[in-house]
């Protein structure tokens, strides 16, 4: 039965405008939703086509049952309303180029753990590739995925671009099929043994079960007073930045590789030029304590189905989203 308020007001004021909105200014063409856990943790990772896909992928999102929630640049709380619906919403709120960045990541942990749907922009920003395939991706996915071991699932998406595209030429009605396809988690188990001296994952607290489980890294859930500390993960470590580095972005590569191939399934084509791996500086991962993540996220609120972005190695640009 379907619940009228579910997730709170903001998520249903955000379902109440986007859901028309959709069907009226778009066809839909979705598939893969039965690959998105009906409960507990789970990163959803899609490829950025324009600002105008957040809110349809909150849609489809919102149509499996959860409450998708989204990084936001910290820009949009400064929009009268809008900071009202995100804060609201229990949105995550991202800083650019500021150190406080951070406290992003620590909030979506949180979120996993208390068994949200995080959905992540990894490249950064919408995408600059002359034929709209994803860009060089940021290792905040890796990051997340390594500190809770939460399935990863692609998600890709094909045909906002054509209501605003880089052209920046709007076309309201138009009525583009949009394409979204969920795909099956990505198969990260390879990384495990190399992951486990460096970060150690940790129980889900508040959510219907642990974020790990078949699709996560595997091995044992370990509490929190379990953990390595932060100056473990630290350039004096025998696994600090230098060892992690290489395999934040292995990892990365292979969420990337499985959503550009998710992409290309519903485009029916392949890229002409695949990404190169970046040749970027990653400072270890810091990874607050259960219990103080389970704080945060009390604080943050209910599930969000808003958008959301981020020039850090997180997320990305977008705008509020959520509707059946």
């Amino acid at each position: 039965m379907r619940r009228p308020w579910r997730g709170g007001f903001w998520i249903a004021f955000a379902a109440a405008v986007i859901r028309p909105l959709s069907w009226l200014l778009t066809r839909r063409r979705w598939s893969g939703q039965e690959n998105i856990p009906g409960s507990g943790g789970v990163i959803l990772v899609a490829n950025h086509l324009s600002t105008v896909d957040p809110p349809l992928l909150a849609h489809y999102v919102y149509a499996t049952g959860r409450n998708p929630r989204f990084m936001a640049t910290s820009d949009l709380w400064e929009v009268p309303i809008l900071r009202h619906v995100l804060a609201g919403a229990g949105q995550i709120p991202v800083h650019r180029r500021d150190p406080s960045a951070q406290e992003a990541l620590r909030d979506a942990i949180a979120s996993l753990r208390a068994g949200r749907a995080l959905v992540i922009y990894p490249e950064g920003g919408i995408t600059t590739d002359p034929d709209y395939w994803p860009r060089q991706a940021r290792t905040g996915v890796a990051r997340l995925a390594l500190a809770t071991g939460a399935p990863v699932i692609p998600v890709a998406q094909w045909g906002a671009q054509r209501i605003w595209g880089r052209e920046r030429r709007l076309r309201l009605f138009a009525r583009p099929e949009i394409r979204i396809h969920a795909g099956p988690p990505v198969d990260l188990s390879r990384f495990a043994a190399r992951a486990e001296p460096l970060v150690r994952p940790t129980v889900a607290t508040g959510g219907d079960h642990p974020a790990g489980g078949e699709h996560g890294f595997g091995g044992e859930q370990r509490s929190g007073s379990e953990q390595r500390s932060g100056s473990e993960h630290g350039s004096g470590s025998e696994h600090g930045s230098g060892g992690l580095a290489p395999l934040l972005r292995e990892v990365t590569e292979a969420v990337m590789a499985g959503l550009t191939a998710e992409l290309e399934r519903i485009r029916g084509a392949r890229p002409t030029v695949m990404p190169r791996p970046g040749q970027e500086v990653i400072p270890p991962l810091q990874v607050a304590p259960p219990d103080a993540a389970a704080g945060t996220e009390a604080a943050a609120g209910t599930e969000a189905g808003a958008a959301s972005g981020t020039e850090s190695d997180v997320g990305s640009t977008a705008r509020p989203g959520g509707g059946r």
